[in-house]
């Protein structure tokens, strides 16, 4: 007997293990594809062996807003693309806000004249802080904790425009002649021409072009579309798609030996670096969203929070890779050194806005509950107030007497409840008589 309830105690903890890790999987996937990656650099690799330029960073993210596109309703998603202030909000942070204490940061630790720290490795962080919000892990992530997707979808949409012509624009006025950074300038003007033309064909093969399919798709075939995404989990289809990409960043770093290339205080500067950013520009995005004292156009629900959070402090690889390809075309050794902040942004941000996802969950669902308590109380107090309004002792004539008072009420306010009283007196008694 003491066997068999160890062995029930053994088999219950072993469950209880086994559905953590099922519940974690994202971040177990994150490791095991990272894994992968250094061990079979070539394999992920732009123009390796499954050719991840295409399979991944235009099919994988298609995969992506295809099924965006048919999980959003239409209506909310143009209602969602005309909130301008959600828009100034996560755009101002993410080009104004951000860069600027990326500089800050990159400025500091130059002065500090320490040798570990690789030079190059600061003109990343800045390039890094300049890139927009990441094209579909935000999205991914907004979904996955109840917030405004529609609304991570179109910040998403409205943050990569405008960064391929913002972007390229703040890397110059940060690496300007007296910055400090001007070593680390390009000067191929005609970079940023390729620029503009990868990033637009890009974007609009994988972002625009599958997102209104999945909306023609939703029009036409809506209850097939629910029936789909509910059988097929197509959301956590998403997500792995979501993985495919960190694997084909991180394999694109390793295949350029670009870790072996730095010291280890600078890689240990990095990453606990971007943790620390990525938690701090999350503190900005949620102390300007949800701000009691700001005008009330500007204060956001808590869906709409989490949306901007999770837009705001984001950057994108997708973006940024391509800005440091065309700037340092040739060079794949100052490429592999200043892709290394940004690779691993991608990846560390990922990692802690997973972390930070159950408790935007909770956060929401509190507010939901919050908000249905307050609405359930004031309407038992109002069926309280309605009920006290007759006693149980009301005759027939005085139901039609107040039948009769109830509109006058609405026309005239009476400054005193005697006279309330004498109203009703009266018109009882004259229903009475009648």
């Amino acid at each position: 007997m003491a066997e068999e309830k160890q062995q029930n105690k053994f088999v219950k903890y072993f469950l209880k293990v086994f559905w953590f890790l099922v519940s974690e999987w994202f971040i177990i996937g994150m490791g095991v594809v990272i894994a992968l990656a250094y061990k079979f650099p070539s394999v992920a690799k732009n123009h390796g062996h499954i050719r991840a330029d295409i399979t991944i960073e235009y099919i994988a993210v298609a995969i992506i807003f295809l099924i965006s596109g048919m999980n959003i309703p239409r209506q909310k998603l143009i209602k969602e693309s005309l909130h301008w202030q959600a828009h100034l909000c996560t755009q101002v942070i993410s080009f104004l806000i951000t860069p600027s204490i990326a500089f800050g940061i990159a400025s500091a630790i130059r002065r500090s004249h320490n040798d570990n720290i690789s030079p190059w490795i600061l003109i990343g962080i800045i390039i890094t802080g300049c890139t927009p919000t990441t094209v579909s892990s935000n999205v991914v992530m907004t979904r996955q904790a109840n917030g405004n997707e529609s609304l991570s979808l179109i910040e998403v949409s409205v943050g990569n425009i405008l960064g391929a012509f913002i972007s390229p624009a703040l890397a110059q006025m940060y690496l300007g002649k007296n910055t400090g950074f001007y070593y680390g300038n390009p000067t191929a003007d005609m970079s940023l021409t390729e620029l503009y033309r990868h990033v637009m064909k890009q974007l609009g093969l994988s972002l625009f072009v599958p997102l209104f399919v999945g909306q023609v798709i939703q029009y036409i075939f809506p209850s097939q579309t629910k029936w789909v995404l509910a059988t097929f989990k197509l959301a956590k289809v998403g997500t792995f798609c979501l993985l495919l990409l960190i694997w084909s960043s991180f394999s694109n770093s390793f295949a350029a030996n670009a870790f072996e290339q730095v010291s280890h205080a600078s890689m240990i500067m990095v990453c606990f670096l971007n943790v620390l950013l990525y938690l701090f520009y999350t503190l900005i995005c949620l102390a300007l969203a949800y701000n009691p004292f700001f005008p009330k156009r500007f204060r956001f629900s808590r869906a709409d929070t989490v949306s901007i959070c999770l837009c705001g402090a984001a950057k994108t690889v997708a973006l940024g890779v391509p800005l440091i390809n065309s700037q340092y075309s040739g060079q794949t050794l100052k490429i592999g050194l200043v892709s290394i902040p940004l690779v691993l942004f991608q990846g560390e941000q990922i990692l802690v806005a997973q972390i930070l996802v159950p408790l935007f969950k909770r956060w929401i669902a509190r507010g939901e509950e919050k908000q249905k308590t307050l609405e359930e109380g004031s309407g038992s107090s109002q069926d309280t107030s309605d009920g006290n309004t007759e006693s149980p002792a009301t005759t027939d004539i005085e139901k039609q007497s107040q039948d009769i008072v109830v509109p006058l009420g609405n026309d005239i306010e009476l400054e005193d409840t005697s006279e309330l009283k004498q109203v009703n007196t009266h018109t009882s008694y004259s229903s009475a008589k009648k």
